[in-house]
């Protein structure tokens, strides 16, 4: 099995491809993702050919902190996938279908272990200045995130709200011009976990860039980071993690070949 995030890991905004040299030299791109009738997301044309050859490889599960109708903005270029995990891990996706009891039991792991997303959006908007607060978002009313101007962010500000958020069950994670609060059981890994289960995978890959997919990848047998994102960023690193030095859009075909190539072996 192989669970992927998608931004920035398999897929990229114009302003996240990192293209360098000549233009002329550039990889010719496909756009998978269009949104308010403009292109958004892409990927070159020879991720799309290696994507395909994983999909026929592996289960390949796409995983994303994006919210169901967000993922579903993206089209790849293969096949529905059997599964698809959302919001961090919120929800699983069968077959494109939102499975109601692993969702009804990550709400009842929530209940019970983690403040409510309504003390911790009061708290966020009680604490939050609006000389850098841009926007404040909710996902699926499962966890909550703030646009913010960085530039003018308190360098105190994340630490003072993880000091808060912690003994509430909450964690913290400061990605680009977001900051995330999202309930400790809310994972990736977790779902991760539950298809293995289901389709009887022996071996799990995974990859991702950001810190929310730490636990992703320290649950697989193997897998990738790029050369980019929080992750490369802070150096995070584990005996099975390949960092890929590559950074921008060719990172996602070499993140793709490397996995095919263990898949082989």
């Amino acid at each position: 099995m192989f669970a992927s995030d998608l931004d920035r890991t398999l897929i990229y905004s114009a302003a996240a491809l990192g293209l360098t040299g000549p233009d002329n030299m550039a990889p010719r791109l496909l756009c998978v993702e269009v949104y308010q009738a403009k292109p958004l997301s892409y990927l070159t044309e020879t991720a799309a050919e290696l994507l395909r050859r994983a999909a026929d490889a592996t289960v390949l599960v796409p995983t994303t902190t994006r919210t169901r109708e967000q993922y579903q903005r993206v089209r790849l270029p293969i096949p529905t996938p059997a599964y698809a995990i959302c919001a961090n891990g919120g929800h699983l996706l069968v077959d494109g279908r939102t499975d109601e009891d692993w969702h009804a039991a990550v709400r009842t792991r929530l209940t019970d272990e983690c403040a409510p997303l309504a003390e911790v959006r009061a708290h966020l908007r009680a604490t939050a200045d609006p000389a850098w607060l841009l926007k404040e978002r909710v996902a699926e009313e499962l966890f909550a995130y703030l646009v913010v101007d960085r530039a003018q962010l308190p360098p105190t500000w994340v630490k003072e709200l993880t000091e808060w958020a912690e003994p509430r069950g909450w964690t913290v994670s400061l990605q680009g011009r977001k900051i995330y609060a999202v309930p400790r059981p809310l994972t990736k890994s977790a779902a991760m976990a539950e298809v293995a289960r289901r389709t009887g995978a022996r071996t799990t890959l995974a990859a991702g860039d950001s810190l929310l997919d730490a636990d992703l990848l320290l649950a697989a047998d193997h897998a990738w980071r790029p050369g980019h994102g929080e992750l490369a960023e802070t150096g995070w690193q584990a005996p099975h993690v390949t960092a890929v030095a590559d950074r921008g859009v060719g990172a996602g075909e070499r993140i793709l070949a490397e996995a095919l190539r263990h898949a082989a072996a």
